[in-house]
């Protein structure tokens, strides 16, 4: 069991690194919790589940959350609005609206428009309430749901491999979509995550509702088998808070499921909401690029939605890892945006803008312009172009070991 005192310090530490979010009263508050000795297992639930989920905790709270994502949802409808707003921008500026620009002339034509600038200014404000109401929400509980992760920690059906003193890379310890502490400077990361990414899901047209894990469930349910249809060991690269490893061992019961990011707090949340669900998965606090497992190992190598948080010359190291864990006949299936060109349509370049600059996505622009395919080809994989993307609006790479 971690000393919850360890467990503070070490976030607290990654912490300085990430602003203020954890300064004053809150983070010497971290410091100081003590337990309550609540039931032996510990768990906390305290309004049920709904299917899958386990209720927001409390009355206040979800009715905050329900404000949030119908905020969320009164967000998007600003788009078509900006859209068209961007297309009368060109045609006064003699330039066909469909054309694709460089974000810096993108940003050129739409920077002073307020009608573009607010449909950025709410989403952002949006994102910094969704995580400062669940934010609060944990810290004022602390004692409870620490218990509940100690007590759950050593549970099964799974296992669970922390590293607190593990050397975090640069690249991740800032605050990632602006959730405060990111990954791994908040002991309850993985709480807020899941809860703030329902909230984004729900009002995302081509997303959906994932109360239920429906995202991963699609996904994982279209994701090929390996040529020779043998499944017997599966890796889930920045697997976050699991949902994605869940549905992999729900798919293949019989085979040997991984899940590894190198944020501890998801992890460790997500272990204790596997074994809610009584799934039997192995989580570790681990690097894409540097697992630990042996040659060869895994059937398949699958990630979501994580290459896009890594700087360029790292994402070359993971997928180098990616070829070393598969073994021959299997495959590696990152699942995350297109690349390869660092010009699109105005409104995409701003938002992405938007979203580099505000919602702390540091290396997005250089992942657009990053030849993911061809590094995946330089890396040993054929990449077979006729499977068809798992997750819709992302690209596909089925990136199959032959040799």
């Amino acid at each position: 069991m971690l000393d919850r005192r360890s467990l503070f310090a070490a976030t607290a530490a990654v912490g300085s690194f990430v602003g203020a979010a954890l300064g004053g009263r809150k983070a010497e508050a971290a410091t100081t919790y003590t337990s309550k000795n609540l039931s032996p297992k510990g768990d906390v639930n305290k309004r049920g589940t709904r299917g899958r989920f386990e209720r927001v905790p409390e009355l206040d709270l979800e009715s905050k959350w329900d404000f949030v994502t119908g905020f969320r949802h009164f967000q998007q409808r600003f788009n078509p609005v900006a859209r068209a707003r961007v297309n009368k921008i060109m045609e006064a500026n003699g330039l066909d609206p469909k054309a694709k620009l460089s974000y810096e002339d993108a940003l050129k034509l739409v920077e002073d428009d307020l009608l573009v600038q607010t449909s950025g200014r709410t989403w952002v404000s949006n994102q910094q309430i969704t995580w400062k109401i669940f934010q609060d929400y944990y810290h004022e509980h602390a004692d409870e749901y620490l218990d509940e992760m100690e007590a759950a920690d050593n549970a099964g059906p799974g296992t669970l491999e922390l590293n607190p003193d593990m050397e975090i890379p640069t690249y991740i310890r800032h605050e990632i979509h602006i959730q405060p502490g990111g990954y791994v400077g908040d002991a309850f990361a993985g709480h807020i995550y899941h809860h703030g990414t329902n909230s984004f899901s729900a009002a995302i047209s081509f997303l959906g509702d994932n109360e239920q894990d429906q995202i991963p469930i699609r996904t994982v349910e279209r994701l090929p088998l390996p040529e020779d249809g043998k499944v017997m060991r599966i890796l889930d690269m920045g697997c976050g808070i699991g949902r994605m490893t869940v549905a992999l061992k729900e798919r293949f019961p019989e085979a040997e499921v991984w899940g590894i990011d190198a944020g501890g707090p998801l992890v460790r949340y997500a272990h204790m909401r596997a074994n809610d669900l009584g799934v039997d998965v192995n989580f570790a606090q681990r690097l894409a690029e540097d697992t630990k497992f042996e040659d060869g190992y895994f059937d398949m190598v699958v990630s979501s939605i994580i290459n896009h948080e890594i700087p360029s010359e790292d994402n070359k190291k993971v997928i180098s890892e990616a070829y070393r864990l598969t073994r021959k006949g299997g495959y590696y299936y990152p699942i995350d945006f297109r690349t390869g060109s660092d010009k699109d349509v105005v409104l995409n370049q701003y938002r992405r803008w938007w979203d580099h600059r505000w919602n702390c996505e540091p290396w997005s622009p250089e992942f657009v312009a990053f030849d993911f395919e061809g590094e995946i080809e330089k890396a040993g994989f054929v990449i077979n172009r006729e499977t068809k993307p798992a997750q819709p609006g992302f690209g596909a790479r089925h990136s199959v070991k032959t040799t």
